[in-house]
């Protein structure tokens, strides 16, 4: 058994509100037919069509191979904003990111070296059992997500991200795309292109995409519950390690390299 599997959520502890999430479309709401059945059988991974509800079956993560992350690229963070209409207003200290990156340097070597920071999308996220109002949630799938229209802003949920991995918007929010709802005096962070992945077929975040693009392979993104996805087979072969591992949140997000 993978550390993947080691505590799927239970169903009755995962029963959402349904009617604050309804922005969130067929997906969401399928979701919750899948959680209010007590029992409900688990099937073996395999890739799910847009009608089929959200389940416990997948689990959505990434790799992200620091050694193949090149210096200087931005390609993951330019694609991650433009896919979700984030814009900067000149003001580094309070604009929004979903995606940075960050340099780190070995304190024993001296090595420094460059790699993309997001949400984890954790198991056990520290940003849903502080938020008040439930914005904040995670799917059965493992996509931790926030729901717009009931976040009040108190930003408390990104005091307890260890990953510093939230923004809270300054900024009338202008061209916005259909997909990604946003507003100022809300908190808002990576969703994994929750909506590409409803989409189903082999769609992928726009910064994995973008990676890839540029030649690099540095993110890798997929079901990690799917021994059939590249994404397990690669967590199989090479070493990888969370970040914050002594916190114990089981992230989505996997690093190798580090």
């Amino acid at each position: 058994m993978s550390e993947f599997d080691e505590a799927r959520q239970d169903p009755e502890d995962a029963k959402p509100d349904l009617a604050r999430r309804r922005f969130f479309g067929t997906a969401a709401a399928a979701a919750a037919v899948a959680t209010m059945v007590p029992g409900l059988s688990i099937l073996p991974a395999s890739a799910r069509s847009p009608d089929e509800p959200v389940t416990e079956d997948q689990r959505w993560g990434m790799l992200v191979d620091v050694n193949k992350c090149a210096d200087g690229c931005t390609a993951c963070v330019d694609a991650c904003h433009e896919e979700n209409g984030v814009t900067h207003h000149g003001r580094p200290t309070t604009d929004p990111y979903w995606i940075r990156k960050v340099k780190l340097r070995d304190r024993m070597t001296g090595r420094e070296y460059g790699m993309p920071l997001l949400c984890q999308h954790c198991e056990k996220p520290p940003c849903v059992d502080v938020c008040p109002t439930g914005a904040s949630f995670r799917r059965a799938d493992g996509i931790v997500l926030v729901d717009k229209h009931i976040c009040i802003g108190c930003r408390y949920c990104m005091m307890a991200c260890p990953y510093k991995a939230r923004s809270f918007i300054h900024e009338v929010t202008t061209d916005q795309k259909p997909h990604a709802p946003r507003g100022k005096g809300t908190v808002e962070s990576c969703t994994f292109c929750v909506h590409r992945v409803d989409a189903g077929g082999d769609q992928q975040p726009a910064c994995a995409e973008a990676c890839q693009a540029e030649g690099h392979e540095a993110l890798v993104f997929g079901d990690l519950r799917d021994p059939e996805s590249r994404l397990y087979r690669l967590l199989t072969e090479i070493s990888s390690r969370q970040l914050r591992e002594d916190l114990a949140l089981n992230t989505g997000v996997r690093y190798h390299g580090i």
